[in-house]
């Protein structure tokens, strides 16, 4: 730790570094993006994150969510096409749900929804270059009230750091790289949604768990998670899989 800082502050500080890596060429866009959500769970006050990004005909999908409970529910709203997420992408603003108990007129299925998984607050803040919005990274909460000013302005220059990778000044330029960058990541999503139920069927373990496993084994094979993800589909690899619950390891 360098002299003078805090723990947080040292981790806020290799997170930063951790995200400029976007701008070397070839980085695992899915993975970059996992590893976004789970930097802001570690450093923010919310308990989970998911984020969405805009496919080429500007309909937001589902990239990186932090747990199951975190991807229903943002599923269930693109699929009513409702709620705060939604709204942040629509006008480039965030947007802050302190108390979902308190505002069921404005969005009711999804405020439902977030109640009945467990989620009382939510703070959506739009992935933004100048005018061009790419997508809302989504912070959830378990406890009702906002974030703090502190945790809203880190949240956000979180989120700005990670656009700026992805929309790096060669992207810009060319707009082609930028929907062919995205359009990968969303492909990537599909597969590793696949494998993750493949894994969890074949070992009987959770979705989370098999994740988890299918991440760390890309890490260690220094390969990106879309390819690890088809393979395990079409049965050329199978990898360990650890139940955290019953702490046991599993192996093909």
């Amino acid at each position: 730790m360098v002299e003078g800082m805090t723990m947080r502050e040292q981790r806020v500080t290799d997170t930063f570094v951790e995200l400029a890596d976007t701008l070397v060429a070839g980085f695992d866009t899915v993975e970059f993006l996992h590893t976004l959500t789970e930097r802001c769970v570690e450093l923010l006050d919310a308990e989970t994150a998911g984020l969405l990004l805009a496919d080429e005909r500007g309909s937001l999908r589902l990239v990186a969510a932090s747990t199951s409970e975190t991807q229903l529910l943002e599923l269930f709203q693109l699929q009513e096409e409702e709620g705060p997420c939604l709204e942040c992408y629509r006008t480039g603003q965030v947007v802050t749900l302190p108390d979902a108990s308190q505002v069921a007129g404005r969005w009711p299925r999804f405020t439902a929804m977030a109640t009945e998984l467990g989620f009382a607050g939510v703070h959506a803040i739009p992935m933004q270059l100048r005018t061009q919005v790419i997508g809302t990274l989504n912070l959830f909460r378990t406890h009702p009230n906002g974030l703090d000013d502190n945790d809203a302005r880190l949240g956000k220059a979180l989120v700005d750091v990670a656009t700026i990778g992805l929309l790096s000044e060669r992207a810009v330029r060319h707009q082609e790289m930028v929907t062919e960058q995205l359009q990968t990541a969303l492909n990537s999503r599909v597969t590793i949604e696949q494998a993750k139920g493949v894994l969890a069927e074949r070992h009987g373990v959770t979705t989370d768990q098999a994740f988890t496993a299918m991440r760390r084994h890309a890490r260690s094979q220094s390969r990106r998670l879309g390819e690890v993800a088809g393979e395990i589909i079409v049965g050329e690899v199978d990898i360990t899989v650890t139940d955290t619950a019953n702490q046991r390891h599993v192996r093909p």
